[in-house]
């Protein structure tokens, strides 16, 4: 037994640490043979940060013969670490003094760097809480900021000395509300509106914008693979996740520029091959793969690279690569980070593939003219200053709004409104009823009415995850001025034509 045993089993001498007896789990364990072991002590083995604390503890129960049981790091021939769970018990001569012991010992480095992940997984989703509720509140009154920074704006003639000014407040809104929209990618909580995606196309076209933003100093190279499978994502969101990890690449790469490639690929993983590598799952990806020749990051910064907020570069917030991770999460997708010091950087995003389906090439630079127009709006939102601040704005644009500051007074107002209602624009998080049962009810009522919510997030229980039933419309908090205007104009104009009628 003591020989075939699938742990390490040794006999020590109490007074000098000293291996007396080794079994091949011990030498499988260490990476010692036999005959190495049987010169060495076990504090030869631990970790030399561990040294001192251990013998302390070794001896305080070999006083008592109590038995001794610890979690501690051995040093292995090779020089990587080894986590061991050893349980030693103390055996006395006949005497009864304890000159020996026997430790069992075994290996859970494994275990511990799968609790590590788990832990920081958890770490990731609380920080994500915590994040997403914040970022909710602010877009609300970010929303009001940039709503009346835009109307006073359009009164103001183009002389006025109180322009800059205004045009700097909003400037500065606009720049708080990108950070609140990384805050709430990384917690999964932007409601988003998934699209069947041409992966190879729609990069292709991003690039196009996103060289400008990397700089001539970079040198971007493209390198897509033929017959990929389409994949389901927001097309913003992949904007965001390619924006995020170019811009990553090109900061490693500092003010000398260097070598970036964006490259899509095919994968696909079966259960023998996730059990091997956790984190990877099982089915069929395409992958988006941004790789830079900078000098690359050392273990520590590796396995902090997901945290918000942690940067190696001074002033960085550290979210562009914890927002990419919780967008790629939320779409069922999951990330490799390889880097070695000197070595560069890939970060590989993993999407599921939908297999036999035809896509659509989407360019983010295409844009539409701000119209406004002659409509009847129901808008439904339980915050006082938004209400009134996107009812200015579409009061302006030539609309007739009605206003309602909860559900329930939104459906006494549609049963009470004779003439018709074209656009109920809603809030989707409010006390009594959410946005989604509200535009089911106000549709029984009114059928064919246009619907456009708004939110500055959508909790799990509200949109499945965040993500919109297909053709559904969507304004995020905050919006301006253009962006309300835009939203409420595509609602209208691709509603049913019995929401249109005159």
């Amino acid at each position: 037994m003591f020989e075939l045993a699938a742990v390490g089993i040794a006999r020590v001498e109490v007074k000098t640490g000293r291996i007396l007896r080794i079994n091949a789990g011990y030498e499988e364990i260490t990476g010692y043979s036999q005959a190495e072991l049987l010169k060495m002590t076990f504090q030869d083995l631990t970790h030399p940060e561990d040294r001192g604390k251990d013998w302390d503890r070794f001896r305080d129960a070999a006083e008592r013969g109590t038995p001794y049981r610890a979690e501690k790091r051995y040093l292995r021939k090779d020089g990587s670490v080894a986590w061991v769970r050893l349980n030693v018990a103390f055996v006395p001569d006949p005497e009864g003094h304890f000159t020996t012991t026997v430790a069992i010992c075994e290996d859970i480095t494994e275990a511990r760097r799968l609790s590590q992940m788990l832990f920081q997984s958890q770490k990731l989703e609380s920080v994500g809480r915590l994040a997403g509720g914040i970022a909710h509140d602010f877009n609300n009154m970010l929303s009001v900021i940039l709503g009346n920074a835009g109307l006073v704006l359009d009164e103001l003639p183009p002389k006025s000395p109180i322009r800059g000014e205004l045009e700097e407040i909003q400037e500065a809104a606009r720049q708080s509300a990108e950070l609140t929209q990384q805050l709430l990618g990384f917690a999964r909580r932007q409601t988003i509106a998934p699209r069947l995606l041409d992966l190879n196309g729609t990069v292709a076209s991003m690039l196009r914008m996103l060289s400008r933003l990397i700089g001539e100093s970079v040198d971007l190279q493209w390198n897509p693979r033929d017959d990929l499978a389409p994949v389901r994502i927001d097309p913003a969101q992949l904007t965001q996740i390619l924006t995020n990890l170019l811009v990553n690449a090109r900061d490693a790469m500092g003010s000398g520029g260097g070598r970036v490639t964006v490259e899509t690929e095919a994968a696909q993983f079966d259960e023998e091959y996730c059990r091997a590598i956790p984190g990877f799952q099982v089915g069929s990806y395409t992958v988006l793969a941004v790789s830079d020749n900078g000098p690359g990051m050392d273990e520590p910064t590796r396995e902090r690279a997901f945290e918000p907020f942690f940067s190696t570069k001074e002033g960085g917030t550290g979210l562009g690569l914890a927002t990419t991770y919780g967008i790629v999460r939320q779409n069922d997708g999951f990330m490799k980070l390889d880097s070695e010091p000197e070595g560069g950087t890939t970060v590989r995003v993993f999407l599921p593939a939908v297999e036999g389906a035809t896509a659509e090439v989407v360019d983010p630079e295409e844009s539409a003219d701000v119209l406004g127009g002659w409509e009847t709006i129901l808008v439904v939102e339980d915050e006082p200053a938004i209400l009134k601040a996107a009812t200015r704005i579409l009061e302006r644009l030539g609309y007739t709004v009605i206003q309602a500051s909860a559900p329930a007074t939104a459906l006494r107002l549609v049963e009470e409104t004779q003439g018709e209602l074209h656009l109920l624009l809603s809030d989707m998080v409010m006390p009594g009823m959410n946005g989604r049962v509200l535009a089911q009810e106000i549709e029984r009522i009114r059928p064919g009415i246009a619907i456009l919510f708004m939110s500055g997030y959508t909790a799990d229980a509200v949109a499945h995850g965040g993500i919109l039933d297909e053709g559904s419309h969507f304004l995020q908090k905050p919006f301006s001025l253009r962006d309300l205007a835009a939203a409420v104009r595509s609602a209208l104009d691709e509603a049913p034509q019995a929401a249109r009628r005159l």
